[in-house]
């Protein structure tokens, strides 16, 4: 049974699936640089994994529930709650979670858009569509789509929060000279001692 934005959810799932790899990615270039990886990257890293995740599932709970014809208007009603709960869950309890892990809690500009800005979309959405009020399916995908957004601000704000942070070189690296780390410095030596006679 197909139905309103089905196309446009199945996008939106994709793009939340490639952000998430991509972040993913982008994490990861830190300790290939040889730094270590602080507890900032690791929170950062699953949290950004977790909300993309829930808001996946979010963008395929309507085609799930509408493979068992059910009524359009109950689809998202159910969609609503099943979306709406643990992500509210996980919005509002993001600065305690943050300050427990890492210490302190998330710069103004992430606690106003990803906290109160995507809560108050997420819960505006769940209330509109209980109430049954006309344009569910749009209310719904939009707050999708909004919240989508805040997790991708706070993670780009949090990203250059975490590239200022000083590299911790590990032991390991620094028992080793300057010269030896570069890349050309190693291939060089490999080369010269390879290409003689």
């Amino acid at each position: 049974m197909e139905f309103k934005g089905a196309t446009f959810l199945y996008a939106l799932a994709g793009l939340m699936i490639t952000f998430a790899g991509l972040s993913a990615l982008l994490l990861a270039l830190r300790p290939a640089a040889g730094a270590r990886v602080s507890l900032l990257d690791r929170y950062l890293a699953r949290t950004v994994m977790t909300y993309n995740c829930v808001l996946t599932a979010g963008a395929l709970l309507p085609p799930l529930l509408a493979l068992y014809d059910i009524r359009e208007q109950w689809i998202w009603r159910g969609s609503a709650v099943l979306f709406a709960l643990p992500m509210l869950y996980l919005q509002v309890t993001y600065p305690r979670r943050r300050r427990k892990v890492v210490g302190k809690g998330p710069p103004p500009a992430i606690f106003a858009v990803f906290v109160v800005f995507g809560s108050a979309v997420t819960l505006t959405m769940l209330g509109y569509v209980l109430a049954a009020l006309p344009y569910s399916a749009a209310a719904y995908i939009t707050a999708l789509t909004v919240d989508f957004f805040t997790v991708a601000f706070a993670y780009l704000v949090a990203l250059d929060v975490v590239m200022q942070q000083p590299m911790e070189v590990p032991e390991r690296l620094a028992q080793i000279g300057p010269e030896s780390r570069s890349m050309n410095a190693r291939f060089g030596d490999l080369w010269e001692s390879t290409s003689e006679p």
